[in-house]
């Protein structure tokens, strides 16, 4: 059986968590402060970046790790 780093898994749900977070900050300031509304979503963008390759990284150790 693969091993699945859990690890890994519980860094990109920290990321989403934090994603979705961020992306309640910028609607929250859309209309009363687009600056922090912006930076907001650049944050978010950074975090979905950082979660995707921790996906990856779990998903080319389970590839990599032979089956029994």
């Amino acid at each position: 059986m693969p091993q699945i780093d859990v690890n890994q898994l519980t860094q990109a749900k920290a990321n989403v968590t934090l994603t979705q977070t961020l992306l309640n900050q910028a609607i929250e300031k859309a209309n009363s402060d687009p600056i922090l509304a912006q930076e907001a979503m650049k944050q978010a963008s950074s975090e979905i970046s950082s979660a995707l390759s921790a996906v990856t990284q779990a998903q080319n150790l389970a590839k990599a790790t032979p089956t029994e």
